[in-house]
């Protein structure tokens, strides 16, 4: 006899619901969230084995975000990519029956039709006798779509369904507050970057807010950016900018590194520095992202010249010093950047590549802390500095 058929028909939802209220809201993520309530439901003896919660999102990559549960086996969270709207994933499935019917939808699996959707099939296939899926109300953004299957031979009696609905709408507020708060994480994230986003949501949004810290610095630069821009129709520029930020984001990304903005057709980056005793290994950090990005532009620049396509080059500048951290702007329009001398050596440092002949030129300071090795290129002057300041490139630049 299958765990299923063992529970208890008189099954009281209210403790659940009681835990929710007090507990379960309080918990950091939809898939604790999930796996605390399905332990909670079968403890109070509801036929379920198997529950599903999906919640539309904001995100550049993803349309949507599954949480999955089965008895046998704890919760886990898929996404869904933009797109599926559009396959046979979707279409047609009971998800897309609820989405356009707007209403509750109901299968024996046991007793399915050949040309019943797939994903019904497979849950068939895996044990499942019914399935019950419903949207879960809320206030603000797109419904919540929660299933839930049994493996009890009788399937889900009425009172069952009465029970699952009622709890859902408790969890609606819930799931709510989950949904809430990723959108605006992921919108914050995606926007400002991720250690940005981490200072605001702590609280750092009035003007003027912000502290000093150590870091190493980052600007790179297209070459000719407004001859192409001038000559290029505009798909092919958004193209060759696309290109060029996620060579460069990537690349960053892999070695610790943040892009704090995008201005025009620069990247401003930072590698946080938390203890004085990392900067060798923060500094190589950035030297090798600066190398990876380089390298995969030579890959990308042949294709572009098999296609009759001008090459792309950038400029990098590095270098290691104190900033501010914070929000400028208006009383209810800010800006959260880093300022100060250390930034605008950098981008003037980035300026002298075509002058130098070289891909990436570096401070005194990083080639001080680097444990990389780089070749001096003579003391020059900067734009707004007073004082000639010595420079170096990496020997493969």
């Amino acid at each position: 006899m299958a765990d299923g058929d063992r529970r208890d028909a008189d099954w009281d939802p209210a403790p659940v619901i009681d835990w929710l209220a007090r507990e379960g809201r309080l918990l950091p993520d939809v898939v604790p969230l999930v796996d605390a309530l399905c332990a909670r439901l079968l403890a109070t003896g509801a036929p379920l084995w198997r529950l599903t919660i999906g919640l539309q999102t904001i995100h550049p990559q993803l349309r949507a975000m599954g949480t999955v549960w089965r008895r046998d086996r704890p919760a886990y969270e898929q996404g869904r990519p933009h797109g599926i709207e559009n396959s046979p994933a979707y279409i047609g499935s009971p998800l897309y029956e609820l989405a356009t019917t707007g209403r509750p939808v109901r299968y024996r699996l046991d007793r399915l039709a050949p040309d019943n959707h797939p994903v019904l099939h497979e849950v068939a296939a895996e044990g499942g006798r019914d399935y019950y899926a419903l949207s879960v109300a809320v206030a603000h953004g797109r419904w919540p779509a929660l299933t839930f299957s049994t493996d009890r031979v009788e399937g889900f009696s009425q009172p069952d369904i009465a029970k699952f609905e009622r709890l859902a709408n408790h969890l609606g507020p819930v799931l709510e507050s989950h949904l809430h708060y990723r959108v605006s994480t992921t919108l914050l994230e995606t926007y400002l970057g991720r250690e940005t986003a981490r200072r605001i949501l702590d609280g750092l949004i009035r003007r003027g807010d912000g502290e000093a810290i150590n870091a190493v610095l980052w600007f790179s630069d297209l070459r000719g950016f407004t001859a192409l821009n001038e000559r290029l129709p505009p798909n092919e520029m958004l193209e060759l900018l696309n290109s060029y930020f996620e060579t460069v984001g990537d690349a960053l990304a892999r070695h610790g590194g943040e892009i704090l903005k995008f201005i025009g057709d620069g990247v401003m980056a930072i590698f946080p520095v938390l203890d004085a005793g990392f900067l060798p290994d923060i500094t190589a950090g950035a030297h090798d992202a600066a190398r990876e990005a380089h390298a995969e532009f030579a890959e990308i620049n042949f294709g572009r010249a098999e296609a009759g396509r001008q090459a792309i080059r950038f400029g990098v500048g590095l270098h290691v010093g104190m900033v501010t951290f914070g929000n400028i702007g208006t009383r209810d329009r800010l800006d959260f950047t880093v300022i100060g001398p250390a930034v605008n050596r950098c981008s003037r440092m980035e300026g002298m590549t075509k002058a130098l002949g070289v891909s990436t030129v570096a401070s005194s300071e990083f080639n001080a802390l680097c444990p990389r090795k780089l070749r001096p290129l003579g003391a020059h002057r900067l734009r707004g500095v007073p004082r000639p300041v010595e420079l170096y490139a990496p020997e493969w630049a």
